[in-house]
């Protein structure tokens, strides 16, 4: 099999509603898709979530890496060489790992429609389905507990509550969504770098009643010593998100032994390819695993699920990057039913777009 075509082309899509997380305010969000088309008909579809603070790119230079790197690499190669291609392009494209998650996700889809199989099954099968959560940006105090309670209706067993602006605003809403939710519903806590040490501490120490289940990244990426020592001092599962980009970091993470949890996300560390290079360094670690997203199409969020429905140390999913989109081409992607993410059951991903 060969690549004969290759196309790229940007969305822009808008957001229902803009969230605030501890370092910006969203309100709209540009991924860029790609198809590739194989001389035996076969098509493999792709897609980018570049974010500037998260995975250091904008949309403009993804598609001008697509145009200078991608698609002079892919052309009249076998799609199916998925190691050799993603070996050369994370030489050549190190920086961009949205770009080369874009152009690994398309060519897991094409194995999968060659094998004729969902890529979940491919990649191990463990489950067929995943409960996620659902995230609440940073929200007045009424306001999240009206989106709470609304979630929890909808069916959501598994709420993330960002924070990380003002400590004291974030422990007494943590407390009160507690109370207006139940004992039943998980409720996580992401601090988006916000915190430092003591910080981290009064927070996850004045909100104990509440049950907090996980503390996802609390301080900045790059003071790894100070997200260890939260993981080291407090009693609950602290979780990296930012500071994880790739192999390399877990790897140094799970030498020092600095946190109890990673968040995998495939925009982050390149796709599924280095995510399940990832997840193993986890697995050997006795670290359980969350794969995340960015604001990002349903084809993305597929690409994710089927990372996790393969791997049994995939425990937790955070995969709402394409509820709130206006206009999503791969809309249908994955099935939602009450918070829980089911794969569909076509070859590959799933979808034609």
């Amino acid at each position: 099999m060969k690549i004969k075509q290759v196309s790229a082309w940007p969305v822009e899509m808008r957001l229902t509603e803009p969230y605030t997380i501890a370092y910006e305010t969203i309100s709209s969000t540009t991924n860029v898709f790609m198809r590739i088309e194989t001389d035996k008909g076969i098509m493999g579809y792709g897609c980018a979530a570049p974010d500037l603070e998260v995975t250091g790119e904008t949309p403009e230079a993804v598609l001008q890496s697509w145009k200078d790197v991608v698609e002079p690499l892919l052309l009249n190669s076998d799609p199916l060489r998925i190691a050799r291609i993603n070996e050369k392009l994370s030489e050549r494209l190190q920086n961009f790992p949205s770009c080369r998650a874009m152009v690994d996700m398309a060519l897991y889809d094409i194995l999968g429609k060659a094998a004729s199989l969902p890529l979940y099954v491919l990649l191990g099968g463990y489950r067929d389905h995943i409960r996620t959560s659902i995230t609440i940006g940073i929200l007045p105090l009424d306001e999240t507990l009206r989106r709470a309670q609304k979630l929890v209706k909808q069916g959501f067993k598994a709420l993330k509550i960002k924070g990380g602006k003002n400590l004291e605003e974030d422990i007494e809403k943590f407390i009160k969504v507690r109370e207006v939710v139940g004992r039943s519903v998980e409720l996580r806590f992401d601090a988006n770098q916000g915190y430092n040490l003591d910080q981290a501490k009064q927070f996850v120490k004045a909100t104990r009643t509440a049950k907090l289940e996980l503390l996802e990244q609390p301080t900045p990426r790059d003071q790894l010593d100070m997200l260890g020592k939260v993981s080291d001092q407090v009693p609950i599962p602290v979780m990296a998100d930012e500071s994880l980009m790739t192999v390399r970091d877990v790897f140094r993470m799970a030498r020092r032994d600095l946190v109890d949890m990673i968040n995998i996300k495939l925009m982050k560390v390149g796709g599924i390819f280095q995510a399940l290079h990832i997840n193993s360094i986890a697995k050997a670690a006795g670290y359980e695993v969350m794969v995340g997203c960015m604001d990002e199409s349903g084809l993305g969020i597929a690409a994710g699920l089927h990372f996790a429905l393969g791997r049994p140390n995939v425990m937790y999913a955070d995969l709402d990057g394409h509820l709130d989109l206006i206009g999503d081409p791969a809309g249908g992607a994955v099935i939602l039913k009450d918070g829980v993410l089911y794969p569909s059951q076509e070859p590959g991903l799933g979808i034609d777009l």
